[in-house]
């Protein structure tokens, strides 16, 4: 990509920010985007890694498909199949009707399932299924179903640790991995992001813009931000509402 294609990319997501690891996890998500195969988001939480999967779907044949985003681990583990394949009415207490499952409505379209480690293992298998040949079942029925939807998953965990745990299956690791770094790993960023909360904090609360002294920002700079740009966002929040 050029130097203009990457900023129009971020400008287009509202990603602020130069560090050559953030501009590399951009490029290769617009490079993995034309093709079909499953790709790995990586990551800490806070860092921004539900922008990647919106831009594979934006940037593949399948754009005019439906998108969904799905938290697994959100999701009770008694009922993650039927949210994910959908079940026949009467297959369990509760299943008045049959209802269709986030792989059956995504079809053609961009499944993107974050936190995809708190998946039980049951579930996993299911889900290799789907990748590698798109059947699936609904809870309840014994009927095969074919769906076509490209899967973006995400995580905040090791997931070669899962792995050697037994809770993870190493053939669900996915080949593409796109890491997203963490904000204490892109300190040239950290007060380019501050600026840009607090200008729209300021708009938004109709307060003066904050501005940072060269102390605070020498102070933002080296603090390690366990919680990564959603926490900075808050503080920059806190600050501009004063």
């Amino acid at each position: 990509m050029t130097s203009q294609e990457l900023q129009s990319l971020k400008n287009k997501y509202d990603i602020i920010g130069n560090d050559p690891a953030l501009n590399r996890a951009l490029e290769i998500a617009v490079a993995v985007a034309p093709t079909d195969i499953a790709v790995l988001v990586t990551g800490e939480s806070g860092v921004g890694k539900e922008n990647i999967p919106r831009i594979i779907h934006q940037h593949s044949a399948r754009k005019r498909g439906k998108y969904f985003a799905v938290n697994c681990g959100a999701i009770p583990e008694g009922t993650i199949d039927s949210e994910l394949f959908g079940h026949e009415k009467g297959s369990f207490t509760g299943a008045g009707e049959m209802r269709k499952g986030y792989f059956e409505e995504a079809d053609g379209g961009t499944l993107f399932l974050d936190e995809i480690a708190e998946l039980p293992l049951a579930s996993q298998a299911k889900l290799l299924r789907v990748l590698q040949s798109g059947e699936f079942m609904r809870v309840g029925s014994s009927k095969v179903l074919m769906t076509d939807v490209r899967v973006v998953a995400a995580t905040n965990v090791d997931l070669l640790h899962a792995v050697s745990k037994g809770k993870f299956r190493a053939d669900l690791y996915y080949s593409i991995v796109i890491s997203m770094p963490a904000l204490r790993e892109r300190p040239g960023d950290i007060n380019l992001l501050f600026r840009k909360f607090a200008s729209d904090f300021s708009v938004k609360y109709g307060m003066s813009k904050v501005s940072l002294t060269e102390d605070a920002s020498i102070m933002l700079r080296k603090y390690r931000w366990p919680g990564n740009i959603r926490q900075l966002k808050n503080v920059a929040e806190a600050v501009s509402a004063m």
